[in-house]
């Protein structure tokens, strides 16, 4: 499968997951997606969880939706920096809206839980500690390793990752 032409963001903040915002922007490269690192701030050094750098590419207010054929959201405890930033909310509600990929893994479910409702009545799963959070936001919450609900990708935890990238892929190459 080829993506070659598609334009994928993902979202990055300091205590990312490493293997959650590496493993994806590897494989979505490898399928000749151009992948754009976006952050709170362009040309910021962001830290995962083990102190392994990523440099932002674009900030939230440089990018729209249009610019993009999906998301992806990586966890750790990045997400919990990022929906602090109205411009990343929106930009991940706005991707939705368009019904454009839209892939959170672990604790990303928090960023879906602020993005303005777009979890009510959407089945989706996280890391089991936001589950409440999740359902709080409207998400019929299931315990597996990938659920898909239209535009919507989401995992529970690196191991998910073979299973989350190849949802993601197929959202992608529709």
């Amino acid at each position: 499968m080829s993506l070659a032409g598609k334009k994928v963001a993902i979202l990055v903040d300091n205590v990312y997951q490493e293997m959650e915002l590496w493993y994806p922007l590897y494989r979505l490269q490898e399928a000749g997606a151009e992948v754009i690192t976006v952050g709170a701030a362009a040309g910021q050094t962001y830290t995962s969880k083990l102190g392994y750098p990523c440099t932002a590419q674009k900030s939230y207010d440089q990018v729209s939706a249009d610019d993009f054929a999906g998301m992806i959201i990586p966890g750790g405890f990045a997400p919990d920096h990022m929906r602090r930033h109205a411009a990343a909310k929106k930009l991940v509600a706005d991707v939705n809206a368009q019904g454009k990929l839209v892939a959170a893994i672990c604790h990303a479910g928090w960023m879906l839980c602020s993005a303005h409702g777009m979890l009510t009545g959407r089945k989706a799963t996280s890391f089991f500690a936001i589950k409440d959070d999740m359902v709080n936001a409207g998400a019929e919450w299931i315990d597996a390793e990938v659920v898909v609900d239209g535009n919507l990708v989401t995992s529970r935890k690196p191991e998910d990752l073979p299973a989350f990238m190849k949802a993601c892929l197929d959202v992608l190459s529709r």
